[in-house]
């Protein structure tokens, strides 16, 4: 019998990769016969890279770049070969990231994604044929220049003279003048739909989590930059959807690279083979840290599940806790929440692996009961 294993991560408490692993020790415990193939998932935020170059059994490697306040960072992103060639597999919050500021006051003016533009550099010299990039936990909101910067593009003021690339800068920006040099094809992993500006935009719904006060003075700069990307480099993705991604990376991903924005999980599921793997398994199990309302709608293990139902496979899934239980029981076969109602949250996302493997020990009787029961589940 052979068990896929297609899990997301459990945000802040279990990566993807330790929950996968977690599952396939207590299935040695309870179902030795078992083949398990390890599949960790991810939508294009934190986490990306591992999964997918955990699941392609893909090598990593390290770069010297600079954090979103320009301090100096080792980051990590990694290689996979596929039949189109050497791909690299990277997260902009490996370098421009959230959490690794978290120790300074926030600074929206200077945040900076210069280090991402780096890491994208580095990849490129190393002979990337693609890239993929993950733009889920930004501390940024420079709709990418300091990432253009870095590969070479100049930000100019009217007397040609050039600017820093940070965005309190961008309302001198008079030219823009892009490299001598042509970009490999760029993937973006992205599940968020805001685009570049106005009131769903990047600023007005995510820059107060990375220190915005002064909105107009964000909103502008970002629309004067937009105009004249317009007419310097003849492409105005301002109001594509996901544009605004990532503080507006998503735009000057499209803007300076030619990218192309793509749904998360469709595009991990496409690299990591997953409808193959899910084809060849006797049953799946899937899950997150949160299972609810929201998991219904396109995120990560729904994609997994309903996939997994249209190839007449079992379904079942482990989370930290659970809501909308009855519907998500309509296509799940399985659903267990593994941390005890008694238990502190605090406690149980410290105890996350342990708790995990607890669970599935627990589960195994109705685990065998999927494995030997009805398989024609298709829809």
């Amino acid at each position: 019998m052979r068990i896929l294993i297609a899990i997301d991560k459990f945000k802040g408490s279990i990566p993807a990769t330790v929950a996968a692993q977690a599952i396939a020790s207590a299935l040695k415990q309870t179902l030795p016969e078992a083949e398990c193939d390890l599949c960790p998932i991810a939508d294009g935020g934190e986490g990306t890279a591992e999964a997918v170059v955990t699941a392609m059994n893909g090598e990593w490697c390290e770069t010297t770049t600079f954090d979103a306040q320009n301090r100096p960072v080792t980051a990590r992103y990694g290689f996979v070969r596929t039949e189109g060639g050497l791909e690299a597999i990277m997260e902009m919050s490996a370098a421009s990231g959230l959490a690794m500021v978290s120790d300074l006051p926030l600074n929206p003016a200077t945040a900076t994604t210069y280090g991402t533009g780096l890491m994208v550099l580095d990849a490129i010299k190393r002979g990337a044929q693609r890239i993929v990039i993950g733009i889920g936990g930004s501390a940024t909101n420079d709709a990418g220049i300091g990432m253009a910067a870095a590969l070479g593009f100049r930000f100019l003021d009217a007397n040609d003279a050039p600017l820093e690339s940070i965005i309190s800068n961008m309302d001198r920006l008079a030219k823009i003048e892009p490299p001598d040099r042509a970009f490999p094809e760029i993937l973006v992993a992205c599940d968020v739909n805001n685009p570049l500006l106005g009131p769903h935009g990047c600023t007005q719904i995510y820059g107060k989590q990375k220190g915005v006060t002064d909105f107009a003075f964000c909103e502008n700069r970002l629309r004067h930059l937009a105009d004249i990307a317009k007419r310097d480099l003849g492409v105005d993705h301002r109001d594509v959807p996901g544009s605004g991604a990532a503080g507006g990376l998503g735009f000057g991903l499209m803007t300076f690279c030619g990218a192309k924005l793509t749904s998360g999980f469709d595009l991990i599921a496409d690299l990591v083979h997953l409808r193959e793997r899910i084809a060849v398994a006797d049953l799946v199990i899937t899950g997150e840290g949160r299972m609810d309302a929201q998991t219904l709608h396109g995120k990560g293990p729904m994609g997994v599940a309903d996939m997994a139902r249209e190839l007449g496979k079992p379904i079942a899934a482990f989370a930290g806790a659970i809501e909308a239980e009855d519907q998500l029981r309509t296509r799940i076969d399985l659903l267990c929440a593994i941390k005890p109602k008694e238990m502190p949250l605090a406690e149980a996302m410290q105890r996350g692996p342990e708790l995990l493997v607890a669970a599935v020990i627990a589960q195994s009787p109705a685990i065998r009961d999927l494995l030997t029961g009805p398989t024609d589940r298709a829809q």
